[in-house]
């Protein structure tokens, strides 16, 4: 299967890696520490060395609670580094759900539209739609940022999942958007209990039969941390590297096209154990 990007045909015959650089002060997990421009852009050229096939751009997190930031605050630390990172000539995601930023890192030649909110805000189907082949990932999240923990879905959370993504893909068809520029994440952590969570891991299966390819976003997650827990005490976002490089494995090995991830060099290593073993398989 393929993934049609602004410059590129994805060829997902075989797992992606798409490296998290996070240009907020206050992301969950490396909040402030990627902030400066020049910084940002080392990281980010370590993690292409590291294994990166794709780099994901924020700069508003979306942490449950997280505050909404200006659009000129957001575009002010979003382009000094696409304007860099564009000339890589690798596939670059922008994590962003206002219309008005989309259409900027599209204008600068930006390949994939990452929205939180599946194109959902006013304007953001339009934009999209305008452009002749960027990709785009469609996420599920129960209700926003602000709220979706102190309110998190009830009860089986595939069905609901696999239905909501169903629904964004068709109105995007419906819209003109090839479902080839398409790819689906169920949002792990974006208003679910760690059950639901891993439910939705377990039964990734059932995602599968939308007949799309899977991003999954398991790395350094609350329902990790929950599940690490020792004498109450939750590990911190960064002392999670085991167990998210386990989940992002187990994701592809139920047939995750694209794993998002903080942590290149580790997951790398674990996809070169589990590519050898599929090879050894045939």
């Amino acid at each position: 299967m393929q993934w049609q990007t602004t410059r590129f045909e994805l060829d997902l015959s075989r797992p992606w890696i798409m490296g998290i650089v996070n240009l907020t002060p206050d992301s969950f997990s490396d909040g402030g520490q990627h902030v400066d421009p020049a910084y940002a852009l080392r990281h980010a050229e370590q993690m292409l060395r590291d294994g990166a096939g794709i780099l994901d751009v924020g700069a508003e997190s979306t942490r449950p609670g997280a505050k909404a930031v200006p659009l000129a605050d957001e575009l002010a630390r979003l382009l000094p580094f696409l304007r860099e990172a564009i000339r890589w000539q690798v596939p670059i995601s922008v994590d962003t759900y206002k219309p008005e930023v989309m259409q900027v890192a599209l204008d600068l030649g930006v390949d994939i539209v990452n929205d939180i909110w599946a194109l959902r805000q006013p304007g953001a189907e339009r934009v999209v739609a305008a452009h002749p082949s960027c990709g785009v990932c469609l996420m599920h999240m129960h209700r926003d940022p602000q709220t979706m923990q102190l309110a998190p879905m009830s009860g089986e959370a595939v069905a609901e999942v696999a239905h909501f993504l169903n629904a964004r893909t068709e109105t995007l068809r419906d819209l003109g958007v090839s479902t080839a520029r398409l790819v689906l994440d169920p949002g792990i952590g974006f208003g679910k209990t760690a059950a639901q969570n891993f439910q939705l891991l377990a039964q990734q299966a059932q995602l599968l039969q939308l007949g799309r390819p899977l991003l999954s976003g398991w790395s350094r997650k609350s329902s990790l941390g929950a599940l690490l827990a020792e004498n109450g005490q939750t590990p911190d976002p960064s002392h999670r590297l085991t167990a998210s490089v386990a989940a992002a494995l187990l994701a592809v090995d139920r047939g995750a096209s694209v794993v998002r991830v903080h942590d290149i060099k580790p997951t790398a290593d674990a996809l070169k154990v589990w590519l050898a073993m599929q090879s050894e398989k045939l």
